[in-house]
């Protein structure tokens, strides 16, 4: 089985695929633990990247921006999209996940053919609600349902109240971040859970 799980630093979009069960060494004081990915891998998180709002202008009139997403070591990135300060990505972007308290951090660039790429703005934000409610029975619920909610705070991102809501079928949570260290500028998300079967799972 091949699953991904590791990024490659030349080109975020693509994971490079490993050979099931892959091994990485832990310390254990006067020896070393064998342990495989698939041991610790809970799921992996597909984080759809739809749109930004107002963001800032950061060449003459307008800015190409793309947006950097981190989460501990892995890094993925999203196409650019040129001269335009609301632009639509619509695009789908997966984690895998292994320590659902590491936060994880979205950053806007504006992207320079001859400088180094301008910042506009990050947001960062957690899935610990959102994993919560994975792990209830939902399937007999109907769809639309509203199994929890986030309300925004000084201690996170949110422009504004997420609700993670059962959908057919599926744990779904819509989030609009409002961007820091920035004039201005938005970013709306929705996440969804892919189990992996042979993972640890939830």
């Amino acid at each position: 089985m091949r699953i991904p799980c590791i990024y490659s630093k030349g080109d975020h979009n693509n994971p490079l695929m490993v050979d099931s069960p892959k091994q990485t060494a832990m310390g254990t004081g006067d020896g070393v633990r064998r342990t495989s990915l698939m041991e610790t891998l809970l799921g992996l998180l597909r984080i759809r990247i739809k749109r930004g709002v107002n963001l800032a202008v950061r060449d003459v009139r307008s800015s190409d921006p793309y947006v950097v997403v981190k989460m501990g070591k892995q890094k993925l990135k999203t196409r650019v999209i040129k001269k335009d300060v609301n632009p639509e990505w619509n695009e789908d972007l997966t984690l895998s996940i292994t320590d659902p308290n590491v936060p994880i951090t979205l950053t806007v660039y504006d992207h320079d053919l001859f400088s180094k790429d301008d910042r506009m703005g990050d947001a960062e934000f957690d899935i610990k609600t959102y994993i919560e409610a994975l792990k209830m029975n939902l399937d007999s619920l109907p769809t639309g349902t509203i199994i929890s909610r986030v309300m925004p705070s000084r201690h996170n991102c949110l422009s504004e109240q997420s609700c993670v809501v059962w959908k057919e079928g599926k744990v779904v949570q819509d989030l609009i971040l409002r961007l820091r260290n920035v004039e201005c500028g938005e970013l709306e998300i929705q996440l969804q859970w892919i189990d992996l079967p042979g993972s640890k799972g939830l």
